[in-house]
């Protein structure tokens, strides 16, 4: 799987960077090859998706056990390799932080993209949610009818959403971060809560310029914590590869999957797959998710050939 967070570990905009040189990718599907000696649960030969901290973009990967997890019967294995970090993110995120319930509304930037659709997937399993969701003009067409209301991602949300809710929302969802986080501030209800899970804003061109990544944290309002108890408003943040790799969650993360795949297996969810692409074409793979080109998730499959060049 190709994740937004793999273009910000390869310009160095993440916490502590690996040295380099390093294999990327933090998720994949595959068949099991061979087992440490206490493994229990797997046979070689199992069809499996798994978390890998770095290293997922390989013919062959290697992660602990509490990490892995069997794909059901009629799940391909590009669907399996775009299925644990999108729908992991947006079901921690709805359910385990926000509490989402029966008639609340939410807004979800990058509506598109791979959370962005597992969101809006999870929201219509809940009566009577409604979806806000911000995208490119050019993919309304293709996700109109996974979110209530959708707005041009450069146009004034805002405005838009409080004309239509007047309170605002339950839920905002945030991976754009910089001028974002004040407009999603503004939005949220008594007892709304706002959850920061990315800053796809701090990555720039083909080169990291600091003069940019520095202008998006300066137009992050500063949150001050005495408006926040009078406002009666909630601010979260969520990564689910440090909980996963540094807080040692492994087994909140497999109950969480437990359920996504109990989803699945009764026609709930779906993952969206924008596109499959070589090893060789990863230059190609990452600019269409730096240009937000896609729809869904961006697979890497070690088996396709690269497509040739046309002159």
């Amino acid at each position: 799987g190709l994740n937004f967070i793999d273009l910000m570990v390869r310009q160095g905009n993440i916490d502590n960077p690996p040295k380099t040189p390093l294999v990327p990718g933090f998720e994949c599907s595959g068949i099991v090859e061979a087992l440490g000696d206490s493994v229990k649960g797997f046979e070689i030969g199992d069809r499996v998706m798994a978390f890998v901290n770095y290293n997922a973009w390989a013919e062959v990967v290697c992660t602990p056990v509490e990490f892995v997890y069997k794909i059901p019967d009629d799940m391909s294995f590009s669907e399996a390799a775009a299925f644990p970090m999108n729908f992991v993110t947006a079901y921690m995120m709805l359910f385990e932080v926000a509490n989402l319930r029966e008639g609340m509304s939410v807004l979800v930037h990058s509506a598109g993209g791979g959370v962005g659709q597992a969101v809006a997937q999870l929201c219509s399993t809940i009566p009577n949610v409604t979806v806000f969701g911000t995208a490119s003009s050019f993919k309304h067409e293709a996700i109109k009818n996974s979110v209530t209301h959708l707005f041009d991602r450069n146009a004034d949300y805002v405005q838009e959403i409080k004309r239509i809710s007047t309170d605002g929302v339950d839920i905002v969802l945030d991976c754009l971060c910089g001028e974002n986080t004040g407009k999603g501030l503004s939005l949220l209800k008594p007892l709304g809560t706002y959850i920061l899970y990315g800053s796809s804003n701090m990555v720039t061109g083909e080169t990291k310029s600091f003069f940019s990544f520095a202008k998006s944290w300066w137009q992050v309002e500063k949150v001050n914590p005495i408006k926040l108890y009078e406002e009666n408003k909630v601010i979260a943040g969520f990564s689910l590869l440090n909980l996963l790799f540094k807080q040692n969650r492994g087994g909140l993360i497999k109950g969480v999957m437990d359920k996504l795949l109990n989803l699945y297996n009764n026609k709930k969810i779906k993952p969206v797959v924008d596109s499959l692409w070589a090893l060789e074409e990863v230059k190609e793979a990452m600019q269409r998710i730096h240009d937000r080109g896609n729809i869904g998730k961006l697979i890497l499959d070690v088996e396709k050939a690269p497509t040739p060049l046309v002159s």
